[in-house]
C-alpha cells in the first residue's frame, strides 16, 4: 500500500521583520528537495504544509549555480504549499520536518505543531526531521506528560556547526541544549557529518549532508528499503 508523507515547512525568512537578527532565511532547500525526490521515485504520497499555507521561503545559503534543475520543481512546490491547519493528520502515516533556520522562529515553540508531533506519536506514526527541523519536535509530550524525545537517540544542527558559521549567539535557541534538557540522547558527530540517529518512530539527521541518508532510513521505516 502507497504510504502518504506529510511534509511541514517554515513561512518565515526574517526580510520585513523588524529587529530580525536572521534575514533571507527559510527552509535549506536540499533538506526539502533530496528527501522528497527519494520519496517520489519509491511512490510515497506526499503533502507539503506550512503554518499559514502559501510560500515557504528557500535560505538564499542553500541556493546555488550547483543546484540540480531537478530541484527546480522542488521550489515550485514550496511557493504553494497547504495550510497546516486544513490538513486532515489521520491520512498520513508519517511527518517530516526539514531544516533552514526559519523553523527556529515560527515551527519551534508553536502550539499547532506541538499538537501535530503529539498526534503522530500517539498514533505510533513516524516522525522525522533533519537540521533546524529537529525543533519541532521540542516541547511535545506523551500521554503520561513525558517529553516524546525523553530517553531517545537523536540528533539535529549541533552547537558546533552554528558557531562555525557564528550564528550561536543569534540563533534563538539551541536544539542541542533543550532536546538534552527534555532527556534526549543527544549525539553529535563531527561538523558536516553524515549523520542519523533511528530511535524506534523518530528519525532524525544532523544536517543538509545527512539529507539522503535521512530519507533513506525514512524509507526503510515505510518498508522500501533494501
Amino acid at each position: 500500500m502507497k504510504k502518504k508523507m506529510l511534509i511541514v515547512v517554515t513561512n518565515y525568512s526574517g526580510v520585513g521583520v523588524e529587529g530580525a537578527k536572521i534575514v533571507d532565511t527559510g527552509v535549506y532547500l536540499e533538506e526539502f528537495a533530496v528527501p522528497f525526490l527519494i520519496f517520489e521515485k519509491s511512490d510515497v504520497d506526499m503533502t507539503t504544509a506550512s503554518l499559514k499555507g502559501g510560500l515557504s521561503p528557500v535560505d538564499e545559503g542553500s541556493m546555488s549555480c550547483s543546484n540540480p534543475d531537478e530541484w527546480d520543481k522542488c521550489i515550485k512546490i514550496l511557493r504553494n504549499t497547504k495550510n497546516l491547519y486544513d490538513i486532515n493528520l489521520d491520512e498520513f502515516d508519517g511527518i517530516y520536518f526539514p531544516g533552514g533556520h526559519g523553523p527556529l522562529f515560527d515551527i519551534a515553540q508553536n502550539k499547532k505543531i506541538k499538537e501535530t508531533v503529539e498526534y503522530f506519536y500517539s498514533k505510533g506514526k513516524l516522525i522525522s526531521a533533519i537540521c533546524h527541523g529537529v525543533c519541532a519536535l521540542l516541547g511535545a509530550k506523551d500521554e503520561f506528560g513525558d517529553f516524546i524525545l525523553k530517553g531517545r537517540n537523536i540528533t539535529s544542527f549541533t552547537n558546533e556547526e552554528e558557531r562555525i558559521i557564528k550564528l550561536n549567539d543569534i540563533v534563538p535557541l539551541s536544539i542541542e541544549d533543550e532536546a538534552k534538557k527534555e532527556g534526549a540522547n543527544y549525539i553529535a558527530q563531527k561538523a558536516w557529518s553524515e549523520h542519523v540517529e533511528v530511535s524506534r518512530n523518530i528519525i532524525t539527521g544532523q544536517n543538509q549532508n545527512s539529507a539522503t541518508l535521512t530519507a533513506e532510513k525514512i524509507l526503510e521505516y515505510f518498508n522500501y528499503g533494501s
